[in-house]
């Protein structure tokens, strides 16, 4: 099973662990693929390092690097018209309908309110959980 996993998410596995650790997990260990397009990549590492920069010992150069290569990179032109309240949202929509990713794995309201957009599934870290991986 292909997912996209928002920011958050990926950033809450990485630092904090719980629910959002278990989908990581789940990619580390084979049981699902994660997708990313370069502004996703892009978004990772640039939330990553501020974090980083605010929180003295936190590195997550290496998750990222292994995710560069680890993860199936899509080409993804952008959406043709905003989609999301927040417009920077979309770009976790345009690579799932680059890609054929039928979920996005998000704690984000905002981006959960359009879930079911052109079939794509919007879910929270715990749903993802319970529904795909339990």
């Amino acid at each position: 099973m292909r997912i996209i996993v928002d920011t958050n998410v990926l950033i809450s596995g990485v630092f904090f662990g719980g629910w959002s650790y278990r989908v990581l997990r789940a990619w580390r260990d084979g049981k699902i693929e994660m997708v990313v397009s370069l502004a996703i990549l892009e978004e990772y590492r640039s939330v990553a390092k501020r974090l980083g920069e605010e929180f003295a010992g936190v590195d997550s150069g290496s998750f990222l690097d292994l995710l560069s290569v680890g993860a199936r990179v899509s080409v993804a032109p952008s959406l043709p018209a905003p989609v999301c309240e927040d417009p920077d949202d979309d770009k976790f929509l345009a690579c799932a309908l680059a890609s054929g990713t039928r979920v996005i794995v998000s704690g984000d309201r905002a981006l959960q309110r359009v879930s079911g957009y052109r079939g794509i599934r919007v879910v929270s870290p715990r749903r993802f959980v319970e529904e795909y991986l339990e």
